[in-house]
């Protein structure tokens, strides 16, 4: 089973953020990076079916120059080889163009399945895994609890509202995004990295295409505080109190 794993580099979650002047965007020549949680755990998934079913895992990311870390990363976990779609313009970008240039790039590597975090910690759109099932013309399935497969089939566990789940059954090629929590992350070993040295990392060149979302501005939350005086009876100070609490507060 041929089995591709999306990676993506997002700032580090103890990283205090700052945004750049046009404040658009995080300034990223003083961010710290990772790899993505939720992609964490498509790539333990990737790697236990791989041990289950045999065949390699191929982890891919569209992203700048410095996303080549996430790849030797997941190297190192245990995959087999690497494709990245390198270009400045990915860093920030949303999620159609990076399913765009992931899917120019993974299109004649006939994936047998596609896996991917649920969502990106930086932008958090979830839309990067749908509309790369959209661009390689696959079925898909998201929010993926559980993974089955049967020869040429599989069977997945979705995560509804409510404590619900449902299996959906499939069949190959697909995309799946995958949720956090579905398994035990493993880590690189000492053995796993100096490995990782020699293992590949394709550079795929792709034309990117424009951009479908733009961010017009971002601001760090502010925090604020009032204090409002209610006077009169006992009685109406109570009722003011009520009505403060359910129409403006919206606790009640």
């Amino acid at each position: 089973m041929k089995i591709a794993v999306c990676l993506k580099q997002v700032p580090a979650r103890d990283w205090q953020p700052r945004l750049n002047d046009a404040r658009t965007w995080i300034r990223e020549e003083d961010a710290a990076f990772e790899m993505n949680e939720p992609d964490q755990y498509a790539l333990e998934e990737g790697l236990r079916l791989k041990e289950a079913q045999g065949g390699e895992v191929v982890v891919c990311s569209a992203g700048p120059p410095r996303a080549a870390q996430v790849l030797r990363e997941g190297l190192a976990r245990g995959a087999d080889r690497a494709i990245h779609v390198e270009a400045d313009g990915l860093a920030g970008a949303d999620g159609f163009v990076v399913a765009g240039a992931l899917a120019a790039a993974m299109r004649d590597e006939r994936f047998d399945l596609v896996l991917t975090g649920l969502q990106s910690e930086d932008q958090g759109l979830a839309q990067t895994g749908v509309i790369l099932a959209e661009r390689l013309g696959f079925p898909h399935a998201t929010i993926v609890m559980d993974v089955r497969i049967d020869k040429a089939s599989l069977r997945v566990k979705r995560e509804l509202e409510g404590g619900w789940f449902q299996w959906v059954g499939m069949g190959l090629p697909a995309v799946l995004t995958v949720q956090s929590g579905i398994n035990q992350l493993r880590y690189a070993t000492l053995k796993g990295i100096m490995a990782a040295k020699k293992k590949e990392i394709r550079k795929a060149a792709v034309p990117l295409e424009p951009a479908r979302v733009r961010i017009a501005h971002l601001y760090v939350p502010e925090k604020s505080k009032k204090t409002h005086m209610i006077g009169g009876s006992p009685a109406d100070a109570a009722r003011e109190l009520v009505r403060r609490l359910r129409d403006d507060a919206r606790v009640l």
